[in-house]
């Protein structure tokens, strides 16, 4: 069963909801609903990686994230960190995270494989090649999914030779970064590439830019949680671990219709 991860963006500056749960008070509660709607774990994202995006200090970061991280912990609903840096990813885990979600892949901090690997906890790699004021310009490709599968291969043998367990590692094929909208849609059509890795794949196209290509031109973001709710059923048939989406009710709903059609074909 593929599960679902509502992301919860605690950040004045997220390009679909930023502001809304930049409260400690805000971010939990948003959290408490998506669970309610179905998520099966919440992503917590202190930092904004959209394109063009400012960085900030881990110490905001933190001040961000941890003390939601504790709340929901107390209220056990499962959590992973949406961080790059190794200090807010160690700091969660005393907090009671149960996955680390590194946009990056390791390759933003060096540290980022020893927190890893000490902690034991899950770790999402996703196909990274730079910060979100660059990465617009490194969408330079001559094969768009042999590339990306070569560059997390090359990533995992880093991490298992920093002393990350092959078993704690899950990766995400990056749609939305450093990738132009073509190659997006070549990257989710050929997930089955990277199956020969032999690791789970989260993938994480809710509300992305390349969606507003299916979509009327006057259309705004929000409405591209039906293309979101759409592709969760085709990543869920190619066999992915996990999707992150920020529409957890229709994502949910999608699963369930999917889930009772594959039923009653085995039952036939």
């Amino acid at each position: 069963m593929t599960l679902v991860m509502g992301v919860l963006n605690v950040t004045p500056d997220s390009f679909s909801d930023g502001g809304r749960w930049a409260s400690t008070e805000a971010a939990v509660r948003h959290a408490v609903d998506l669970h309610a709607s179905g998520a099966d774990l919440i992503d917590v994202g202190g930092e904004s990686t959209r394109p063009g995006a400012d960085r900030v200090t881990p110490q905001v970061e933190q001040d961000r994230v941890l003390p939601v991280i504790s709340e929901l912990r107390r209220l056990g609903i499962m959590t992973s960190v949406d961080t790059l840096n190794s200090q807010t990813a160690e700091r969660a885990a005393d907090a009671g995270v149960d996955i680390i979600n590194d946009v990056s892949g390791g390759l933003a901090d060096p540290g980022m494989a020893a927190v890893v690997a000490r902690t034991g906890l899950t770790y999402i790699a996703m196909h990274w090649r730079g910060h979100a004021r660059t990465m617009d310009t490194l969408a330079d490709y001559d094969d768009v999914v042999a590339t990306v599968v070569a560059e997390l291969t090359e990533r995992v043998a880093v991490l298992e030779a920093a002393g990350v367990a092959r078993s704690q590692i899950v990766l995400d094929p990056g749609l939305g970064f450093s990738k132009d909208a073509e190659q997006n849609w070549q990257v989710f059509a050929h997930l089955d590439a990277f199956a020969p890795l032999g690791l789970p794949v989260m993938v994480g196209a809710s509300r992305k830019r390349f969606l507003a290509g299916v979509l009327p031109e006057d259309a705004v973001i929000l409405d591209r949680d039906l293309a979101t709710a759409v592709l969760s059923v085709l990543a869920a048939q190619a066999g992915a671990w996990a999707v992150r989406v920020h529409d957890v009710s229709g994502t949910r709903t999608a699963l369930n219709v999917l889930a009772r059609v594959d039923s009653a074909r085995i039952g036939s």
